[in-house]
């Protein structure tokens, strides 16, 4: 073992770690209440490969001597609370959740240099994206399965003969490519399974404050949701279905509000390196303002729920460098 790991090592460990702790009672709480067999499992793999994690990370702190992390605990969950989705809910949260993690687990692969540490992430990565194709594989037997859309194919390969292919708002406005599509359906596909998963948090939180922010979530959301959605309509392209009805009616939080809180400013967190993906692949000027403006909404966003996690004392701080200038006045 290295005597210290690096930034990058304890950084992403500790994320990883704070992430699972979060992910491991949610869905404890969707397995108690998931009655299809094909899903239960899916959720049970997902739960097992959760604790999989935990376990591993802790086994490495504990060895470096590295305080654990606190994250989410069976405190932060009711296990009695009514359900608060249906089944094939926990399949499009799990899709949803699953390329979050896919994110984080691939980026950690270059970062991390102490090889036991990179064999975890690229193991994490392969257990995770074979989830992912598990789910998927459900989805199209219950015909579920939105997919993106199907474009023409080429007659030739062609060059951009002129800058107007760059327009987007007044001129001669070209049809979208295909990573343009790509990117504004598999947003949209991540957008509908949020709005649903902030409509079930907004109608059982029981702070009035992180009710509001919740909702504020959800209006951002739909805004996001109808906004790429007339992208892909002007070329009459479909946008994947809407998920709300897939939410109960209960009103008894299965979740604590600060994990409720916690995982829609990490989600949301995520949307801004998506949206940024989608921004740098984008060739039109109006997808790329609209873009733009979705990072700044999320943004601000995410600072005002970290500022409410901050005032509640929720806030777990990261692994940080040393304050040289702090220590020579001590």
């Amino acid at each position: 073992m290295g005597k210290h790991l690096t930034s990058a090592e304890i950084g992403k460990l500790w994320v990883t770690y704070i992430g699972n702790t979060l992910s491991r009672p949610i869905l404890t709480y969707y397995l108690k209440n998931t009655d299809d067999p094909d899903i239960k499992k899916i959720v049970s793999d997902a739960l097992s490969l959760c604790k999989q994690i935990i376990q591993t990370i802790e086994k490495v702190l504990k060895e470096e001597k590295y305080p654990i992390p606190i994250g989410y605990t069976d405190a932060d969950v009711n296990l009695e609370a009514p359900r608060l989705f249906a089944d094939d809910f926990y399949l499009f949260y799990l899709r949803y959740t699953g390329k979050a993690g896919m994110s984080i687990y691939a980026m950690a692969i270059p970062l991390v240099t102490r090889e036991d540490l990179r064999n975890f992430y690229i193991d994490t990565l392969n257990s995770t994206m074979q989830l992912i194709v598990e789910i998927d594989s459900v989805l199209m037997k219950k015909g579920l399965l939105s997919k993106p859309p199907v474009i023409p194919v080429m007659e030739k390969v062609d060059f951009i003969k002129k800058q107007n292919y760059l327009n987007g708002f007044f001129g001669n406005v070209r049809s979208l490519h295909a990573l343009e599509i790509a990117h504004l359906y598999d947003n949209l596909d991540s957008n509908v399974a949020s709005r649903a998963l902030l409509i079930g948090f907004s109608q059982v939180a029981e702070s009035e404050k992180v009710r509001q922010y919740l909702q504020r979530g959800r209006e951002i959301t739909s805004k996001h949701i109808k906004h790429s959605s007339e992208q892909l309509h002007k070329d009459n392209l479909p946008s994947p279905p809407i998920l709300d009805h897939l939410v109960t009616t209960s009103t008894i939080s299965p979740f604590s509000d600060k994990l409720m809180l916690s995982h829609k400013i990490d989600m949301f967190s995520m949307k801004i390196r998506t949206y940024a993906n989608a921004l740098s692949l984008n060739g039109r000027r109006d997808i790329g303002a609209m873009y733009g403006r979705f990072i700044m909404d999320i943004g601000k966003y995410v600072e005002d729920g970290a500022n409410i996690m901050i005032d509640q004392g929720w806030m777990e701080q990261p692994p940080k460098a040393a304050n040289r200038e702090s220590l020579s006045k001590e």
